[in-house]
């Protein structure tokens, strides 16, 4: 990534949003990072991992350490699903396994995921960074913030800027992983890549504070926001009072 883009984004950053954590970035590669990383081991959910990212350590996975199976297919390390998923997503099957209870039958969940997009990972790995931490060499695919409702309200309203249609931002429903990842990767490869609200998915949302949510943008989508930060809403006196209530004075 050039460092002029790295350093504008972060001026403009503290300037309209002072106080709010710095975003991540995902991107693949071939080969792992030479930085001091993370690497998780075991099974661990990948939402929880990223607390570590967050906190400004690089963080990398392949298809062997990713800890979950969910998240192995949203990275798109496999295609593999797992057994009676179907069931797993909605009542479960008595004596042998607990639903989740998110859709209303296994048959709804069946159709689901006859249509449901799948890719294959464009890299042997997958990098997670803190903005402070790219690097010139790096090309990021997506930014994801952490976002409080304030920070979440211009960041929305940033995305659909330029935008005709409505839906310049999407909330699939998703698992977490598959929010952050899955669908911006695909919105990405897009003629139109639209940004993705996520951390929807209540079994991840322990793994963030109670007030967050995300929102992940494609690395196009992205520019172009940065590109429109000085010229947009947020130059105005209505986003001034919510930019002071971030800053929290």
């Amino acid at each position: 990534m050039e460092s002029r883009i790295k350093s504008n984004f972060a001026k403009k950053w503290d300037r309209h949003f002072p106080g709010a954590e710095l975003p991540l970035v995902f991107y693949y590669a071939d080969d792992a990072p030479e930085e001091p990383v993370h690497v998780p081991e075991g099974w661990h959910c990948l939402i929880c991992d990223l607390i570590v990212a967050r906190r400004g350590e690089v963080l990398y996975y392949d298809a062997d350490t990713v800890g979950c199976g969910g998240a192995r297919r949203s990275l798109g390390f496999s295609e593999q699903e797992m057994p009676d998923l179907e069931y797993f997503l909605s009542c479960g099957i008595a004596g042998r396994m607990e639903g989740e209870r998110y859709k209303s039958s296994p048959e709804i969940v069946k159709r689901l995921m006859v249509n449901y997009p799948r890719f294959k990972a464009p890299g042997r790995y997958i990098v997670f960074k803190r903005w402070d931490k790219v690097a010139a060499g790096d090309e990021p695919e997506a930014v994801i913030f952490f976002a409080t409702p304030d920070v979440l309200s211009g960041l929305f309203t940033l995305a659909n800027y330029e935008e005709e249609d409505p839906h310049g931002v999407i909330a699939p429903f998703a698992s977490g992983c598959a929010s952050i990842v899955h669908f911006p990767h695909l919105e990405g490869r897009s003629e139109h890549p639209r940004a993705t609200l996520g951390m929807f998915d209540v079994s991840a949302r322990p793994c963030v504070e109670g007030n967050i949510l995300t929102i992940t943008v494609p690395w196009l989508r992205f520019t172009r926001m940065v590109d429109n930060m000085d010229e947009s809403f947020l130059i105005t006196g209505a986003w001034d009072k919510v930019r002071r209530r971030i800053k929290g004075k």
